[in-house]
């Protein structure tokens, strides 16, 4: 991934985040709505990761769960914003979450996941 790439969070649609679950080891979703007040104060701790060193191996997307079919049958199901984490286009975890240190600890789990090789 190059360096300009890893500037900014990818806003996708429910096709766009099938396709990079599968061309990235490591996918972080967050599932967002215009009505959410925690989706918006959450946004600028979400792109700061997307920029941290830490992170830089992992994809940060986001989709609105309001023009979404698929985003939006999950959301009938949580509050938002509801973050998902992939490995290898297998989902590896998916909550709700309502703090900034809630977000970093569902990005340390995904980080600390080895991807199967060989």
């Amino acid at each position: 991934m190059t360096e300009e790439e890893r500037k900014y969070v990818h806003d996708t649609d429910d096709e766009g985040l099938r396709r990079f679950t599968h061309e990235h080891i490591k996918v972080f979703a967050k599932f967002t709505s215009d009505n959410c007040a925690i989706c918006k104060a959450l946004a600028p701790p979400f792109e700061k990761f997307a920029d941290d060193e830490p992170y830089r191996s992992i994809l940060f997307v986001r989709l609105d769960s309001d023009e979404n079919p698929v985003a939006r049958q999950l959301m009938n199901e949580r509050a938002a914003p509801f973050f998902v984490s992939y490995c290898q286009g297998r989902l590896m975890e998916c909550d709700t979450l309502q703090s900034e240190e809630d977000v970093k600890a569902q990005l340390d789990r995904l980080l600390a996941v080895m991807p199967i090789t060989g």
